[in-house]
C-alpha cells in the first residue's frame, strides 16, 4: 500500500487549498496513532479516523477525505464478500447481481419476473458509480450499516447504486410494461442524485422478498374491551414489522366513569396506556429497537392531569408509562383562554358520560360548533366535571415538556378546518411524529359467528373497518435541488408523487384495516428535508424578512407541482374513491388557501374535471436518518450547530452543517440561538401549502420562562400551525423517530 497515493486519492477535489488539505498533514496526523505490523485495512481505518479528527467548522472538508476512504473500504469489503477479484468490475452485470441475490433469498423474485434480461441490461447502463461520491461520511456510513443488503452472516453484498436501482425497479413495477423501464430510470435518477429520499422502510425493504414500505400508522381506540384489545393487537402486528403508531384514546371513558351502569367502575385511560407501553417493549421490531407509539388524548378529557404526568420522574410509578410518547389534542379555545383569561377554569369531562347525556361525541366536532357543544356540556348537570384553572394545566404541560420533551401538541381546529376530506370524517390526532393528519375512525366489532367448514367449526369475527391511517412518505431534498429552477423542482416532485402512489399498491400490510384505508384515500405524504441547507445555499438568514417570502414561494410551487402530478395520475389510473364531495372537487381546497391566480384557477378546473389520485398529498416528516444519507439538514428545523460531535454506539463522529464553507458560514444559525417565535411564524407560512402537517420542534434554553414557552404555543395556534413535535432543550436528550424518517 502506498500511503501517499491513498492520501492523494482521498483529497481529490478538495485540496484547492494545498496548505490546509494536503497529504503530508494527513500522514503526519497518522504517525501519532500508527502501530507496527498494522494491516492495510487497519491503516485505512486509522486514516479515516484521522480525517474525522481533523474536521472542524473551519476545516470541514476533511470529512470528504473520510468519506472517500470509507467508499474504497466498502468496495473492498463487498468485493471480498462476493468472491470477486480486484480485476472484476464491482458495478458489472446488474442482471447477474440481481439473479445472485434472488437465488440467495435476499432479493424478491418479483424483480426478475417483471423485467426481462434486456430491460435489466438497459437499466444497467443508467447506473452512475460516480454518484457514490455524493455522500458525506456520515451518510455513506449510515447507508452501509443499515440500508445496503447483507447476507445472513451480516456481510455486505450490495453497493449504493445497486441499492438505488433495486428500489427504483421495485417502485416502477405497478407501471404499464411499456413505461416501466422509463419510470425505473427516473426513480433511480432522482434517488441516486440525492435530490429526494424515500422513507426508511421503503429504502430498507423495497427490492427484498418481504417489503413493508410504510413508516407509520394511526388507530382510533373504541370505548369497549374488544375495541381496546383489538387496537393493542393491531399495534403489536405493526410493531413486529418495524412500523410506529399513533394511538388516539380520546373516546375511552375516564377514571371512575360508569360501566354498564355501575358507577365508579372504570379505571380510566392510564391502565390501557400502560398496556400499549408494555407492548412496545415486548414486540421489539425484530430485536432492533423497542416499538414506538404516541398516545393522544383530548385536552378536555377528564384524565388529562394524570396523562400529563405519564413520563415525568415524580409521582406514583404505577401510573407511569415511560416508553410511550404522549400528545394532547387542543381546541383553539384552550389557547385563547391561556392568552386572554388564564385564571379561567378549564373543564374536563368523560366522553362516555357526554355520549350518555347528550347523544353525541364532543370529539366529533371542531371550531365554533365544538365550542358551542363544549359549553353546552359544561352547563349540563348530568355530566360530572373536573375543573382546573387554565394556568395550572399550562404549568403541567410546560413542566412535562421541559422535563421530557413531551407532550406533543395537535391543534385540532386548524387541522380539521383545512382537511380536504372533511366530507368523510374527522381527524382526531396525528401519528408518532406529528405530521400525518388524515380521517380517522374506530373499527366496529359487530359479532362472532360459528360456521361449519368441512365438518370443522370455525369462528369468524365480523369487523366493520374504520379509518386506520397509513403513512407513505418521501422527501424532496431542498438543499440538493436548485429550488429557483422550477423545472427541476417540478421534475423531482412529480417523480416522488408517482413513486409514493405506487407504494400503496406494492405494500405489504401487516393488518387488513391498513390496506382498506390506504386504498380508500390513497393518501401520501410528500415532505422536505434540507430546509436550512436550502436557506444557506441561497444566502438567506433565518431571521431575515426575505425568508418569509422565500418560504411562501417555494412551498406554494411544491404544492402546485404535487397537485398537478396527482391529477395527471388520476387521468391515467383513476381518482381516489372519496373524491366526490371533497374540498378538491368543490374547490374549497383552493379557496381556503387563497389560490386565486390564473395558474391556480386553471389547475382547479382540471382537478374538478379529472379528479385527484391521492386524497392527501403533503406531510413533512422529521427525516433524521434519510437526511443524514442525503447529507442535508433535517426536516424544516434549523441546524443544532455549525459543528458538533455525534455519539452513536460508542463512537464519536464530528459533523458540520451541510456544505459548510466560507460563503455560507454565517447563514447557519444554531437552533438554540434563534428566536423561536420566528420558527413558529415560518411554520405557519409553510403550513398554508401543506394539506397535512409538519414535524416541527421548538428549541429552548434555560433562559426561557414558562410565560415565553406558553406564548409560543399561543402564537402557533394563531398562525395556523397544526402540530408541535418535541420541545428540545439543551439539557434534554430526546429520541428521534426512526420509523418516519423520510
Amino acid at each position: 500500500m502506498d500511503l501517499l497515493d491513498i492520501c492523494s486519492n482521498a483529497l481529490i477535489g478538495i485540496n484547492e487549498s494545498k496548505e490546509i488539505y494536503n497529504e503530508e498533514r494527513l500522514l503526519e496526523a497518522l504517525n501519532h496513532i500508527v502501530r507496527p505490523n498494522m494491516t492495510d485495512e487497519e491503516i485505512r481505518d486509522s486514516l479515516i479516523q484521522v480525517s474525522l479528527e481533523l474536521t472542524t467548522d473551519m476545516e470541514p472538508k476533511w470529512q470528504v477525505a473520510a468519506e472517500r476512504l470509507y467508499i474504497y473500504k466498502l468496495y473492498d469489503e463487498v468485493r471480498r464478500n462476493r468472491g470477486l477479484t480486484s480485476d472484476d468490475n464491482l458495478y458489472g452485470s446488474l442482471y447477474e447481481f440481481i439473479a445472485e441475490l434472488t437465488d440467495k433469498g435476499l432479493y424478491g423474485k418479483y424483480i426478475l419476473e417483471n423485467y426481462s434480461k434486456e430491460e435489466v441490461l438497459e437499466l444497467e447502463k443508467e447506473i452512475k458509480p460516480e454518484r457514490d461520491f455524493l455522500f458525506t461520511y456520515s451518510g455513506i456510513n449510515l447507508l452501509a450499516k443499515r440500508y445496503l443488503i447483507q447476507d445472513y452472516d451480516r456481510s455486505k453484498l450490495e453497493l449504493p447504486q445497486q441499492m438505488f436501482m433495486g428500489i427504483a425497479m421495485h417502485l416502477a413495477v405497478p407501471e404499464k410494461k411499456e413505461k416501466r423501464v422509463e419510470w425505473a430510470k427516473r426513480f433511480y435518477d432522482v434517488l441516486s442524485s440525492l435530490k429526494a429520499t424515500m422513507a426508511t422502510p421503503t429504502m430498507s425493504n423495497a427490492r427484498k422478498p418481504f417489503y413493508q414500505l410504510s413508516s407509520c400508522f394511526i388507530d382510533t381506540v373504541d370505548d369497549s374491551l374488544k375495541g381496546i384489545y383489538k387496537s393493542l393487537d393491531n399495534f403489536a402486528e405493526v410493531s413486529k414489522f418495524g412500523g410506529g403508531m399513533g394511538i388516539y384514546v380520546g373516546k375511552v371513558r375516564a377514571l371512575e366513569s360508569p360501566i354498564r351502569g355501575f358507577k365508579g367502575a372504570s379505571g380510566g385511560v392510564i391502565p390501557w396506556i400502560k398496556l400499549f407501553n408494555d407492548t412496545a417493549i415486548a414486540v421489539d421490531q425484530l430485536g432492533v429497537r423497542n416499538g414506538s407509539v404516541a398516545i393522544w388524548l383530548d385536552a378536555w378529557h377528564k384524565d388529562l392531569p394524570e396523562f400529563l404526568q405519564l413520563k415525568t420522574n415524580n409521582g406514583d410509578d404505577r401510573k407511569k408509562a415511560h416508553d410511550v410518547f404522549p400528545g394532547i389534542c387542543y381546541p383553539d379555545l384552550f389557547w385563547k383562554l391561556a392568552e386572554n383569561d388564564i385564571d379561567a377554569n378549564w373543564y374536563m369531562m368523560c366522553p362516555h358520560e357526554i355520549r350518555l347525556a347528550k347523544g353525541y361525541s364532543l370529539e366529533d366536532f371542531y371550531g365554533e360548533e365544538w365550542e358551542r357543544r363544549y359549553l353546552e356540556c359544561v352547563n349540563d348537570d348530568n355530566i360530572s366535571k373536573r375543573s382546573m384553572p387554565v394556568k395550572d394545566i399550562v404549568r403541567l404541560i410546560i413542566k412535562s415538556a421541559a422535563e421530557t420533551g413531551t407532550p406533543f401538541a395537535f391543534y385540532r381546529d386548524s387541522v380539521n378546518k383545512m382537511n380536504p376530506n372533511k366530507h368523510k370524517g374527522m381527524i382526531y390526532s396525528s401519528n408518532l411524529c406529528t405530521e400525518i393528519m388524515q380521517n380517522m375512525s374506530s373499527m366496529d366489532i359487530e359479532k362472532s359467528e360459528i360456521i361449519d367448514e368441512n365438518g370443522d367449526k370455525v369462528i369468524v369475527e365480523r369487523i366493520k373497518a374504520g379509518d386506520f391511517v397509513v403513512c407513505n412518505l418521501s422527501s424532496v431534498v431542498l438543499g440538493n435541488v436548485e429550488v429557483k429552477n422550477d423545472e427541476e423542482l417540478g421534475y423531482v416532485v412529480e417523480t416522488q408523487i408517482r413513486a409514493m402512489d405506487n407504494v400503496i399498491d406494492l405494500n405489504y400490510y401487516s393488518v387488513p384495516f391498513a390496506e382498506v384505508t390506504n386504498k380508500k384515500y390513497r393518501a401520501i405524504g410528500l415532505g422536505t428535508s434540507g430546509y436550512h441547507h436550502m436557506l444557506a445555499n441561497n444566502l438567506i438568514h433565518w431571521t431575515a424578512d426575505e425568508h418569509k417570502d422565500f418560504a411562501d414561494d417555494v412551498y406554494e410551487r411544491i404544492n402546485y407541482h404535487a397537485i398537478k402530478a396527482s391529477m395527471n395520475i388520476a387521468k391515467e389510473k383513476g381518482r381516489y374513491s372519496c373524491f366526490e364531495g371533497s374540498d378538491w372537487q368543490n374547490g374549497d381546497y383552493f379557496n381556503l388557501r387563497g389560490y386565486n391566480s390564473k395558474k391556480w384557477q386553471d389547475l382547479r378546473e382540471e382537478v374538478n374535471t379529472y379528479g385527484m389520485r391521492n386524497g392527501y398529498l403533503m406531510a413533512v416528516a422529521p427525516n433524521g436518518s434519510t437526511a443524514t444519507i442525503a447529507g442535508t439538514s433535517e426536516g424544516v428545523d434549523p441546524v443544532m450547530a455549525r459543528f458538533w460531535l455525534e455519539e452513536k454506539k460508542g463512537s464519536i463522529i464530528p459533523k458540520t452543517a451541510p456544505n459548510l464553507n466560507d460563503e455560507n458560514y454565517w447563514y447557519y444559525n444554531s437552533a438554540y440561538n434563534i428566536d423561536q417565535k420566528w420558527c413558529v411564524q415560518i411554520n405557519g407560512i409553510r403550513q398554508r401549502h401543506i394539506d397535512q402537517g409538519q414535524s416541527f420542534n421548538l428549541y429552548i434554553t434555560t433562559n426561557y420562562t414558562m410565560r415565553q414557552i406558553m406564548n409560543l404555543y399561543i402564537e402557533a395556534c394563531k398562525v395556523g400551525v397544526k402540530s408541535i413535535y418535541y420541545v428540545r432543550s439543551k439539557s434534554l436528550t430526546v429520541s428521534d423517530c426512526e420509523s418516519c424518517s423520510a
